[in-house]
């Protein structure tokens, strides 16, 4: 099966079909050998910052000589971009025969069931020393949690996805904690929210919790960021001053996997994790996918911090699963230019919509994507990751049914290459 074709049946499965339990992707691993079985896995659960943690991690044990699996969500153009080793993307060639092979043997898996089964199969296959695992959404029944974690990691916890995991950051933080498993080792930070739902959850699975109560110090000189690790400043490339608490869970976990500060120094030298706080420097513009009140007021503070005296063009779109209104409050000052994107998903937001929701704000209709682009200010490109990867590439294949004569106009190739470059 070519790549498009495995493409379109995933998507056949529905992109927000979600379906929390353990007991479908168990018997289709359990058809492949279970090959979670038979790998050392730090697992990385959280509302915010897995991401970083995760590429972060898994980057700085590459540098200290292992062979690491990568699994993370959602992916900003393609698939393959979810499941890595050492950095390199699985081929499309091997995630057509991997996740066709998964779906031969299970009909009826949700689209992130089958690519976590073929993630699975694919690290068991090329002999990883370690998989860096990213849960999809949750942790107790997300299908990541089939995993017999070396490791666990628990990041940021906020309010999102209330209506799955919660409307409270306790019982967010009880499903984030399913993935501790008995007699292992947990790491998160002692001012988490929810901090004392995990603390109990560790206790009951006789569990090592970790507690971290310090922040690595960064700073920002000549345009280059640093972190400062026992008063050592290290390249660091992603910005954000949120990434002081990651990067605190990142060195704890080296800690307890005993990676030499040689490796984390390399490591961190040459993490990347697209539109995270990525600064295309010479463009100006920032790109980060900010989707939640928590990280938009990360979003916002990292502003004010590095780009304090600079005017700020906000390109913008969000879909109707996202508390968009507090997003608004926190993210946008008044001298601020909102302009709002239109882009292909069923769930995204129209321009008369945001409008009509959030009207105390001066919105922009944008016309003309690749004029705003070339502007001098600084473009701060947020909100939704599906409409980042739909507008910094040509991104996945759309039907006829799903593109317009308006989708091409709004994000023509010119603008997307501006983003390339």
């Amino acid at each position: 099966m070519i790549y498009d074709e495995t493409v379109k049946l995933l998507q056949s499965q529905g992109k927000f079909y979600i379906n929390l339990g353990l007991e479908r992707i168990e018997a289709a691993l359990h058809k492949l050998g279970n090959p979670q079985k038979n790998m050392e896995v730090i697992h990385i659960a959280g509302t915010n910052g897995k991401g970083s943690v995760a590429s972060t991690l898994a980057n700085i044990l590459r540098c200290a000589g292992f062979n690491v699996g990568l699994y993370t969500s959602p992916h900003l153009v393609e698939y393959t971009e979810r499941i890595r080793i050492n950095n390199v993307e699985i081929s499309k060639e091997d995630f057509a025969k991997y996740v066709s092979n998964v779906c031969e043997l299970a009909d009826n898996l949700t689209e992130f069931e089958i690519l976590t089964a073929a993630a699975f199969k694919y690290f068991s296959d090329k002999k990883v020393d370690y998989v860096v695992l990213e849960t999809g959404l949750g942790g107790r029944y997300d299908a990541t949690n089939v995993c017999e974690n070396t490791l666990a990691i628990i990041t940021s916890i906020s309010l999102d996805h209330t209506d799955r995991l919660g409307d409270t950051y306790e019982k967010i933080a009880y499903e984030k904690a399913g993935i501790i498993k008995e007699n292992s080792t947990v790491i998160t930070a002692s001012y988490n929210k929810g901090f004392e739902t995990i603390w109990h959850v560790a206790q009951e699975k006789n569990a090592k919790l970790i507690c971290v109560d310090y922040e690595v110090e960064m700073e920002y000189t000549n345009a280059q960021n640093y972190a400062v690790i026992d008063g050592e400043k290290c390249e660091f490339p992603l910005l954000g001053l949120y990434q002081r608490q990651n990067l605190a869970l990142v060195l704890e976990a080296c800690r307890v996997l005993n990676i030499s500060f040689d490796f984390i120094k390399k490591g961190l030298e040459t993490t990347k994790w697209a539109a995270r706080l990525e600064y295309k420097k010479e463009k100006n513009i920032l790109i980060d996918g900010a989707h939640n009140p928590d990280s938009a007021l990360e979003l916002r503070k990292s502003l004010d911090f590095y780009f304090k005296n600079e005017k700020k063009i906000f390109i913008y779109s969000t879909i109707d699963t996202k508390d968009y209104k507090a997003i608004a409050d926190i993210l946008f000052a008044p001298d601020d230019e909102i302009y709002y994107l239109e882009f292909n998903h069923k769930n995204a937001v129209s321009f008369e919509q945001y409008r009509n929701d959030v009207p105390q704000r001066k919105l922009k209709r944008i016309e003309n994507l690749e004029e705003l682009l070339k502007r001098n200010e600084l473009k701060v490109i947020t909100g939704s990751l599906y409409m980042i990867g739909e507008i910094w590439t040509d991104g996945i294949q759309k039907s006829e049914s799903e593109t317009s004569d308006s989708d091409s106009e709004r994000v023509t190739t010119e603008a997307k290459e501006i983003l390339r470059e």
